[in-house]
């Protein structure tokens, strides 16, 4: 099985190259200000791809789930849309939830402390995929002023959860990888610190040995 996971595209995605792959995950701000047209243009875009699996949480910037969730889900489509929400795709378990620490006036907001742990308790243990669309305290969190944004709640929560993979974005200059024990953290924002669509998505197969992360100059172009 092979995971293609990307997150950040701010309404840019026409500019991505996004590989093949057995499921194609979203963790996040796929638009600018989350307005219809912009979740509709989205929507079509993710929606066309030949994945046979599209897994979406929202961001911080996609206003429209937050406000109106039943319009911003009838316009995203045919897409496995979570909050708060798992399933199971081929054998393989995935549960998403789009909060973050308080951000200034963005969607999804939770206080830090109880209100976040709540949610992130819902999480099951032992997930093989867990998608959040900002990361935990420490881990692919740091901003360009230094200093770690993550979420204390969510770091402390995955001692419990244990996911195989932990894949987020939000904090577009600290895209990247970064392997735990036992969880492969994954950063995938496709912007930068600028909003630019530079980085390409990042890939993982499901090998007997676990996930392995591919070598983007070996994919086709």
């Amino acid at each position: 099985m092979r995971l293609v996971l990307l997150s950040d595209t701010h309404s840019l995605h026409d500019a991505v190259q996004v590989p093949d792959g057995d499921v194609l995950v979203h963790a996040g701000d796929c638009s600018g200000r989350g307005r219809p047209d912009e979740i509709e243009a989205f929507g079509h875009w993710f929606r066309a791809l030949p994945h046979p699996h599209k897994v979406f949480v929202a961001g911080n910037h996609d206003f429209l789930f937050q406000d109106d969730p039943q319009r911003a889900r009838a316009l995203l489509g045919d897409v496995h849309y979570l909050q708060d929400f798992g399933l199971e795709l081929d054998g393989l378990s995935i549960w998403g939830s789009p909060w973050q620490p308080w951000f200034h006036d963005w969607a999804f907001n939770l206080p830090r402390g109880e209100p976040l742990a709540e949610r992130w308790r819902q999480a099951p243990t032992g997930v093989d995929l867990l998608v959040t669309h900002g990361p935990p305290r420490g881990i692919l969190d740091r901003i360009a002023t230094g200093e770690d944004v993550g979420c204390e709640a969510l770091l402390a929560e995955l001692e419990r959860i244990r996911p195989a993979v932990h894949m987020f974005g939000h904090i577009h200059e600290a895209r990247g990888t970064q392997q735990g024990d036992p969880t492969l953290f994954v950063n995938a924002s496709i912007c930068n610190l600028q909003y630019r669509p530079i980085h390409p998505p990042i890939v993982l197969d499901r090998t007997d040995a676990g996930f392995v992360q591919v070598d983007p100059e070996s994919l086709p172009r």
